[in-house]
């Protein structure tokens, strides 16, 4: 009787348990038996790995074979088991000695030639193993530099099963012919989905839109937007635009991401390992470091919104755009069961997504952008002079965004129509989004260091008793929100965060607190309505 074990991991979401893998040989009649809650594609690797270990040069046993995945308890899925699988199967044959493999983790997927294809989620898989205390890991060879991100774990990057085994087996590690130069790599398709990036809105680009020719002096006139998106980028708020056609929304909004700060190293990571699991790094750039930007299409699911799917739970807009923007473009187009599922994420920072096939966990802290029409057709304004739709038609699109979902959104803003003379070049142009984005970047540090030693990192993320208890505003700046309060223009909820958005005013303007022109600000912001405060920050300071 022959055995050996080693271990491989299952995700769960971007989560990881790590699996071990079991392969025992005893006679009998031929057989290859796989247990442990596999799925189709991981019960298919049975004739995969029985391929791959024969065209790699070993000998297949003629034995009663059995595959363990333990623990059997949790469902295990994808075919990132068949790398784990060979080379428990080759230790039970004692090909490779099995007290080698007890203490390594394998994930790659194998080619029935033996070549190691790269899976989706390695960077979330990787984090597992180091999490269980593993400090050995072999991936595939394109894959290497993805799973290098996590410290303190040593990462061997093999191309084809033959190479694995010649280092396992301390014998001379044989050369793999690679593709010709300047031809596509078929081993980089496990890395994408099909149907997914930049044509879909959902890709990293993130602040890299800047380098691309995406800058904020682009944009013409709009001096309170521009604002409100300076606003919401220093303290992380959600924003609505909203406007006639043409008038800058989607400008605006596609500009928002170059002027948020690089992601710290823990950021990088958790953005990584969701486009890791989605399918959406690019080949090349194994770590995301630049805020994520997704525009989702009017005519998206619910489940391509918060997540979900057939089987195990894929990640959806919410999760794609964690630590970065979320841009609802025509968003009382979207159903309303759709925008409504906004809500919990918004507030909780994760969704939480249950399916038959288990329970799922996926960060989404992002900043979400809603840009609307006022009407049908796109014309109302206070005027009304070119709006051709009946009142009651405008009633109902506006009341397509719920109540609950716009009263926690921080800054609502009307984008006006561009004059001839901002157009034609003949107003003053706007700041660049290097200025913009060094103003921002003051102010996230002024915040970070008040927040030292809590677990929040923006204003935005700040519960409304500890601001109304520790981080209070100047004695009687508030006492204009509070009598919108008793009036019922504003909820609790509101009231808060208008001092949210007054500490991120404060934080852009260089004040120790925020005083009664911070908190106007932050309530017009709020509200929409004019109060007669300067809109550019410059003007505060």
């Amino acid at each position: 009787m022959g055995f050996a074990r080693t271990c491989s991991v299952a995700l769960v979401g971007v989560e990881g348990v790590v699996v071990e893998v079991q392969a025992d040989l005893e006679p009998g009649v031929a057989a290859f038996t796989l247990v442990g809650l596999p799925d189709k594609s991981l019960t298919e690797s049975r004739d995969r790995v029985r391929a791959a270990v024969a065209n790699s040069g070993g000998e297949w046993p003629q034995k009663k074979l059995t595959v363990g995945l333990s623990p059997a308890s949790v469902p295990k899925s994808g075919s990132g088991f068949d790398l784990a699988v060979a080379a428990a199967v080759l230790g039970a044959t004692e090909r490779i000695d099995p007290r080698v493999l007890a203490d390594i983790v394998m994930i790659g997927e194998l080619g029935l030639d033996g070549r190691v294809r790269p899976v989706r989620g390695i960077l979330p898989a990787v984090l597992a193993a180091a999490d269980a205390g593993y400090e050995q890991v072999v991936v595939p060879e394109c894959a290497a530099a993805e799973a290098a991100l996590v410290p303190g774990v040593s990462v061997l990057g093999v191309r084809s099963l033959r190479q694995l085994i010649a280092v396992l087996a301390d014998e001379p590690v044989p050369d793999e012919e690679r593709d010709e130069p300047g031809r596509p790599d078929p081993l980089l398709a496990g890395l994408r989905v099909p149907g997914t990036g930049a044509a879909t809105g959902m890709h990293s680009m993130g602040g890299a839109q800047h380098e691309h020719g995406y800058d904020l002096a682009d944009v013409v006139g709009q001096v309170s937007a521009r604002t409100a998106v300076e606003v919401a980028a220093a303290g992380g708020h959600h924003l609505f635009l909203e406007g006639p056609p043409g008038a800058g929304k989607t400008m605006l909004a596609e500009r928002l991401p170059g002027i948020l700060p690089r992601l710290g190293r823990e950021e990088s990571l958790e953005v990584t390992a969701v486009h890791s699991v989605a399918g959406l790094l690019p080949p090349g750039k194994p770590l995301v470091d630049v805020a994520p930007y997704c525009a989702p299409h009017h005519s998206a699911t619910m489940q391509a919104l918060v997540g979900g799917g057939g089987g195990v739970a894929r990640p959806g807009a919410v999760s794609l755009s964690h630590r970065g923007v979320l841009f609802l473009d025509e968003a009382p187009e979207f159903r309303s069961q759709a925008l409504d599922a906004l809500r919990q994420p918004l507030e909780s920072g994760h969704v939480v997504i249950a399916r038959s096939a288990g329970v799922v966990r996926f960060p989404a802290k992002f900043l979400m952008v809603l840009a609307a029409n006022p009407c049908p057709c796109g014309r109302f304004s206070a005027s009304g002079d070119l709006c051709e739709c009946p009142p009651s038609a405008i009633r109902r699109y506006q009341a397509r965004l719920s109540g609950p979902l716009l009263d926690r959104v921080d800054l609502r803003v009307e984008v006006d129509r561009v004059s001839r003379a901002e157009l034609t070049g003949l107003a003053a142009r706007g700041e660049s989004t290097a200025t913009v984005a060094g103003r921002v970047r003051a102010a996230r540090e002024r915040a970070a260091a008040r927040l030292e030693g809590t677990p929040w990192r923006t204003n935005s993320e700040v519960p409304g008793r500890e601001l109304r208890s520790r981080w209070q505003a100047v004695s009687g700046a508030m006492d204009e929100a509070e009598r919108h309060l008793e009036r019922g223009v504003l909820t609790a909820r509101g009231l808060d965060r208008v001092l949210r958005v007054a500490w991120t005013v404060a934080d852009l303007v260089g004040h120790d607190r925020p005083d009664a022109a911070d908190v106007t600000l932050a309530l017009q912001l709020r509200t929409g309505v004019p109060r007669g405060v300067p809109m550019a920050i410059g003007a505060l300071t």
